[in-house]
């Protein structure tokens, strides 16, 4: 691919995460108790944590996505998000073979749910192509409209 192909793909990558990162945030704000729910739900962290986490990842949400999208500490931004991403797929794929049936809270919301009101399929599916573009962006985070000077022609490549 062209490097001038390229720029585009990454701010196209820069903007689909982090405006589905800011969504995230942003919807989650109104009600942070919400949010505690939304990860109490899920079973897997110590009960001590569930409200740091709860409360912080609106937050953290909002950071990685103003970064991607303002396009500054790209690759920092996508190698975090894609961190965050890979928890989000555990913690779904946990909650489904555990036979839990809860919301996964991802946009507002989440906590219990009836069994057939589960979209774990889909939660997954989107989670791992979002993962995938993270992954790319963070392997080649040059890209148009960037606030941070892009990186050498020579960074990211064998």
């Amino acid at each position: 691919m062209s490097e001038r192909l390229g720029g585009w793909v990454a701010l196209t990558a820069r903007l689909l995460l982090g405006g589905v990162l800011l969504a995230a945030g942003v919807l989650k704000l109104p009600d942070p108790a919400e949010g505690v729910r939304a990860v109490r739900a899920f079973r897997l962290l110590p009960e001590p944590v569930v409200p740091a986490v709860g409360y912080g990842l609106p937050v953290l949400e909002i950071a990685l996505g103003v970064l991607l999208v303002l396009g500054t500490a790209v690759r920092l931004a996508a190698v975090l998000t894609a961190v965050l991403l890979a928890a989000f797929v555990v913690g779904i794929l946990g909650a489904w073979l555990r036979g839990l049936a809860i919301d996964c809270g991802c946009f507002g919301g989440g906590g219990a749910v009836a069994a057939n009101q589960t979209r774990y399929g889909t939660e997954t599916a989107r989670d791992l192509a979002l993962l995938t573009v993270a992954l790319g962006l963070a392997r080649w985070p040059s890209s148009r409209l960037a606030l941070s000077p892009a990186p050498s022609c020579m960074e990211g490549r064998p």
